[in-house]
């Protein structure tokens, strides 16, 4: 359809009912085992040893004395470490709610960029009816799908996720549906409105910053099918054609005490308050975007994923947003197509799980009859401005461009091999990966730095996130080699090594003996209890650890998509990768502002180091 820029479906999917959450299928939920407290010792020792390649001798030797002093028998050490026990003992999860309180909703930051990822998805073609050829992307939005095919999916389908033949904790997908974060003051909170006697039964979807309700059910209960859901958004379509409305949206986008202040005021009028509560509640949105700049080929996907973080501004389609929302899932005009998600909830794997369940889901061929029942036209949303809420939007707008503008997107498509070639060397694919950007940073930097690599604790109830720490003394022994000549021999050796403590620093990570969450919790005990902190979290050492120049994480999707991220720290970078059989997609994000970051170089680099530890495995394989 020229007039909309909607491909007109073909019926070659029937859609499944969207999640309604009355009673939980908790299969395996009940047997799940508890997330451990790692042994003090153990951690502490570790500890010390994740500073040895970061910090001086003389910083590590002030460092062990402090930690002497914090590991004293009878000591503030072992005091803490009995009232985590004792919280793990009476709590389904010692560390899930204190990891949304201060990884999300005690953060200040705005959600876009900083927090909420953006997925870029593949773009594939399928026939429509006239037999013709026309470019349709992937559906996995749950609803509207990219070009007007469309899809809504029921996660009861959803197979429990196994991880070494263990089930893993399938709450999260029971989170990221019907959701919303809601700004505060001074903390935020997340609304599920899922969990109620009377689950939503509607979506929203924006255009031209225009937002509006559409029922995915009929009055019989039934879920719309693909010719009903098209229908449905033509007319939202052509309702919405002009480009000249308020942005609203774009408040959800700024700090969040600013945000808090604004949304406030906002809900003051009633009709804007049932308006609000109507996209907070709504199963997710769905946002029509308009046109994007045109770019090169070269710059293309860096755009996208741009687009998919942030909406490229208040000029293009940061406005056609609500960031609050858990999920979002945004078609452009061109066919471009992906989706952002306020992290708060969920993390990432529970995430492109659902995408690839769906794409997936979307392989089959079934038929379905569209009703002939007329359906009512989608409610449109309005909004009183006043002045002052129009004053908010305008400083929203100068913010959101000055991040837009400052945060640099680079999309790399290695092409040269995948995961299979590190495991044809029965080396771990994301170790490998984890090597290559050491040996990245290094060579631009000429050292190391703290590396914060993303590992589930599913395996454990209500479990979310730990870090494995991919900086160590040995990954910094290979890439000082790397480059060195009078180590040609060592370098193929030293690479193993750093590999094999990696793959035991990434087992004890998603077994609960990571250090960072156990860390986070002795510090959060002695905030509740005591009234300062012990001498070991005041350390510059401990904030060196922490200052993640490197934030990364794997995607592990079967589709091929691009997964990005804003960095942690100002000086930093967002690195997410995800390996395919025969090339591995990545995204690396920096801040403009910073001198000292390029993500375009740091790329390069990347590719680089990627292509010679390729050639010295395949030389010491010739030599054997």
């Amino acid at each position: 359809c020229t007039r909309t820029g909607l491909v007109k479906p073909c019926r070659l999917l029937s859609p499944l009912p969207v999640v309604q959450i009355s009673e939980r299928p908790l299969v395996h939920q009940e047997s799940l085992p508890k997330l451990p407290v790692p042994p003090l010792q153990q951690t502490c020792s570790r500890y010390l040893a994740s500073l040895e390649p970061l910090i001086s001798a003389e910083e590590m030797t002030h460092t062990r004395e402090l930690m002497d002093e914090f590991l004293r028998p009878g000591g503030i050490g072992e005091r803490l470490q009995k009232s985590l026990e004792r919280r793990a003992r009476k709590t389904e999860n010692w560390l899930s709610d204190w990891w949304m309180q201060w990884s999300y909703l005690d953060s200040r930051m705005p959600v876009a960029m900083y927090t909420s990822p953006g997925v870029v998805l593949p773009k594939m073609h399928l026939q429509d009816r006239q037999g013709q050829m026309r470019w349709v992307t992937m559906c996995t939005d749950g609803s509207v799908c990219f070009n007007g095919r469309s899809l809504l999916w029921h996660s009861h389908t959803l197979p429990v996720e196994y991880l070494g033949g263990k089930p893993l904790c399938m709450d999260q997908y029971y989170q990221v549906l019907s959701s919303c974060r809601i700004p505060g003051p001074k903390r935020d909170t997340v609304v599920n409105y899922a969990v109620g006697k009377t689950p939503p039964t509607h979506i929203t979807v924006v255009h031209n910053f225009q937002f509006f309700v559409l029922d995915v059910y009929n009055s019989d209960g039934s879920p719309l099918t693909v010719d009903q859901l098209y229908v449905q958004l033509e007319k939202i379509w052509n309702s919405s054609l002009q480009s000249n409305k308020e942005p609203v949206g774009i408040l959800t986008s700024n700090h969040r005490n600013t945000w808090g202040k604004a949304y406030n005021n906002l809900i003051k009028d009633k009709t804007n308050k049932e308006s609000v509560r109507a996209i907070q509640k709504s199963i997710f949105t769905v946002c029509l975007d308009a046109p994007k700049p045109r770019v090169s080929d070269e710059m293309y996907f860096n755009k996208v994923a741009a687009q998919m973080l942030h909406g490229g501004g208040s000029r293009w389609n940061s406005g056609n947003r609500w960031f609050d929302k858990t999920l979002q899932f945004i078609i452009g005009e061109d066919g471009s197509c992906g989706l952002t998600y306020e992290h708060a909830p969920a993390e990432g794997p529970p995430i492109v799980f659902l995408v690839d369940h769906v794409v997936d889901y979307m392989k089959r061929s079934e038929m379905v009859r569209t009703p002939m029942i007329p359906l009512a036209m989608p409610q449109k949303l309005r909004f009183n401005i006043t002045p002052e809420i129009k004053k908010d939007i305008e400083k929203a707008k100068q913010n959101m461009n000055i991040m837009v503008n400052d945060l640099d997107v680079r999309v790399l498509n290695f092409t040269h091999y995948g995961r299979k070639f590190p495991r044809s060397h029965k080396m771990s694919p994301d170790a490998f990966i984890q090597m290559a950007l050491q040996l990245a940073y290094y060579r631009m930097y000429q050292t190391c730095c703290p590396t914060y690599e993303s590992a589930s604790l599913r395996m454990f109830k209500l479990g979310r996130t730990e870090a494995i720490r991919s900086t160590t003394t040995e990954s910094l022994q290979f890439t000082k080699a790397m480059d060195d000549p009078s180590k040609q021999v060592q370098k193929a050796a030293l690479l193993e090594e750093a590999i094999k403590v990696h793959r035991k620093h990434t087992h004890m990570a998603i077994h609960g003996q990571g250090i960072e969450r156990h860390m986070l919790g002795l510090r959060m005990i002695a905030i509740e209890d005591l009234t300062s902190l012990p001498d070991i979290f005041m350390d510059t050492s401990f904030a060196v650890a922490s200052h993640f120049n490197l934030y990364t994480s794997q995607v592990g999707s079967k589709t091929d998509c691009v997964m990005c991220l804003g960095p942690m720290v100002p000086d930093g970078y967002g690195i997410c990768y995800n390996p395919m059989d025969d090339h591995i997609n990545f995204a690396v994000t920096a801040f403009n502002s910073c001198e000292e970051t390029n993500a375009t170089r740091l790329s390069q680099f990347l590719e680089d180091s990627l292509l010679d530890m390729k050639t010295l495995l395949e030389q010491v394989s010739k030599t054997q």
